[in-house]
């Protein structure tokens, strides 16, 4: 059975248009963005207030794309993409979005790496990527001269964007210092670009772990993208204008890094014409500040801040809050339970989540403000369709029964870069066209108003979320093994307050650490891996040891074994399951 939207949702207005790179679409009303006359100043820094209009921002992209194409020796038309590549390692700024535009003025393809990644993580995505440049901050410089002189990118390819509070570093050009230069330039060629080049040429490569394995590049066409702004925004447009809301202000803390961030955050709000508050990073004490100061209505978070707020009622009292009006939760389950709580401690504000991946440009399921049901993701949005699947391969055509879910939308990724494999697993092809296998179980459910939600009741992957962060056990794994005192290892998720889920690991002792106590082995692998691996990564779930790691007969390490012993023994001590 082939799921869609519910009545309630329209239907995209017009097909979205293959030909036109992001930024052009955005920026263009003719694409059924909000017009400019009503619509907010695109980003405003949470700190200092600085802000930018559309104009301006326009402006600046410009400039910066004429002072990198005579730095860079990149014009528009010429050389491909892949020539073309930049690495944006930064904390949240309100040039973020302004400097990847830049890259696809002169055609060219941004990898946005995240800012918690060590040198070596770091190094790894500019060498796969095939990164010539390098966006970085003052915070992260250090770090990024390590992963970029290891990639071969010389220091004069390296460029700082400017956050409130951290100092330049006056051997290495700012934004700003490049936007200075191209005043002085002249003005470069239009794009020229052909009919479906934009559902063919990536405009990101943002790396995930897909389905299974280590991270990996994902290539997202700019009509990826273009696709799922557009259908954010009229999945929205229901719930919006039945509150007669025209435009809205938002927060912008999550890691614009991460593809939650960059797409439902910052391009889709720039479409809608709402205005986005940025925070470089999420502190509870600036984010409520922020609340207060700029009257945030709506605010797109992850389940671990909305436990804060729960947890800290006092804290919260001292600020007015009251103008958030809607929550919007994804990139992990939100509980029913804690829906519910939020609901009691905050009964002005609706909460509704979201459910995507990095391979389908991100949200295929989305709560709209008229339709929200507790426990689930919401409904497909416009231009989807969704079936799932059982353990055989068949299509399940009843409610409230659990199959893998497969999806099918304009939204749905070009593939993984250099990775034919790992394409041809997680997307597939049959009678009715292509469809990506989510590697996630759900169930679907009528509401109470009889239209389909859909549920994300577990995962087929093995991937660890970790504060809305993907951590792959294979990764881990394969890191740990390098080390002396581990003969054997496998890591699996346990539950954790604060982050969701945290890593644990497994481990056979080495014989060379056989005789030595497991407090003294514990603290060296953790450390081991904390000094190599990004903080959400770290064994938060501790270390321990067993005489052999369950594996099938071919080989598979059988996690679920292990699951199922943590389980057991969190339950005999009474811990959370």
């Amino acid at each position: 059975m082939v799921f869609t939207p519910p009545a309630w949702v329209p239907q995209l207005p017009f097909d979205p248009p293959d030909s036109v790179p992001l930024h052009e679409f955005i920026e263009d009303e003719r694409y059924g963005r909000q017009p400019f006359g009503r619509s907010q100043n695109p980003f405003t820094c949470g700190l200092t207030g600085k802000t930018y209009t559309h104009a301006e921002m326009r402006e600046r992209y410009e400039l910066l794309a004429r002072s990198l194409s005579k730095r860079l020796g990149w014009r528009p038309n010429e050389d491909t993409p892949w020539d073309k590549v930049v690495g944006l390692y930064s904390l949240n700024s309100i040039d973020y979005l302004m400097s990847s535009w830049a890259v696809h003025r002169l055609s060219g393809i941004v990898t946005p790496a995240n800012a918690m990644y060590s040198a070596a993580e770091l190094e790894h995505q500019l060498k796969s990527s095939g990164s010539k440049a390098v966006f970085t901050c003052p915070s992260l410089l250090d770090t990024a001269l390590k992963a970029a002189r290891a990639s071969g990118i010389p220091d004069n390819k390296v460029f700082l964007l400017d956050i409130p509070g951290q100092a330049g570093d006056p051997r290495f050009k700012t934004l700003d210092d490049l936007i200075t230069e191209g005043r002085a330039l002249p003005e470069l060629e239009a794009l020229k670009w052909t009919k479906g080049q934009g559902a063919r040429q990536a405009a990101y490569l943002c790396y995930s772990s897909g389905t299974s394995g280590l991270p990996k590049a994902v290539m997202i066409a700019h009509r990826n993208i273009i696709a799922n702004v557009m259908q954010i925004r009229w999945h929205e447009d229901t719930g919006r204008r039945q509150k007669g809301i025209d435009t809205q202000t938002q927060i912008g803390l999550l890691p614009m890094s991460h593809i939650y961030g960059l797409v439902v955050v910052v391009n889709s709000g720039l479409y809608r014409g709402d205005g986005v508050i940025v925070l470089p990073r999420f502190e509870f004490i600036t984010f409520l500040q922020s609340i207060q100061r700029f009257k945030i209505n709506f605010m797109h978070l992850v389940p671990p801040i909305i436990i804060q707020l729960l947890r800290n009622p006092e804290l919260c009292a001292k600020y007015d809050l009251s103008s958030v009006r809607f929550i919007y939760t994804g990139a992990a389950p939100l509980g029913a339970e804690t829906h519910e709580d939020m609901l009691k401690a905050f009964p002005h504000i609706t909460v509704g989540q979201g459910y995507g991946m990095t391979e389908t440009s991100t949200v295929v399921l989305s709560t709209g403000e008229n339709d929200v049901m507790i426990g689930t993701s919401g409904s497909l949005v416009p231009g989807t369709r969704a079936k799932l699947l059982d353990e055989e391969g068949r299509e399940i055509t009843e409610y409230d029964k659990r199959g893998e879910l497969l999806v099918q939308s304009p939204s749905v990724t070009l593939g993984y870069l250099h990775n034919e494999r790992a394409t041809a697993e997680a997307f597939i092809w049959d009678e009715e066209g292509r469809w990506i296998r989510t590697g996630d179980v759900a169930i679907v459910r009528k509401s109470p108003s009889g239209h389909e939600h859909f549920a994300v009741v577990d995962r087929l992957k093995e991937l660890i979320k970790t504060k809305g962060h993907q951590v792959a056990p294979a990764e881990l794994e394969a890191h740990l093994l390098t080390h002396p005192a581990v003969n054997d290892c496998t890591v699996i998720p346990v539950p954790d307050d604060s982050a969701g889920e945290v890593p644990k690991a497994f481990v056979v002792k080495s014989a060379s650490a056989a005789g030595r106590s497991d407090e003294e082995v514990a603290r060296e692998i953790c450390k081991y891996v904390e000094e190599h691996k990004a903080r959400y990564k770290w064994l938060k779930g501790g270390v321990e040891f067993i005489d052999v790691i369950p594996k099938s007969p071919s080989g598979k390490i059988l996690r679920r074994l292990l699951k199922d012993k943590e389980r057991e023994a969190r339950r005999a001590k009474g811990a959370k399951l």
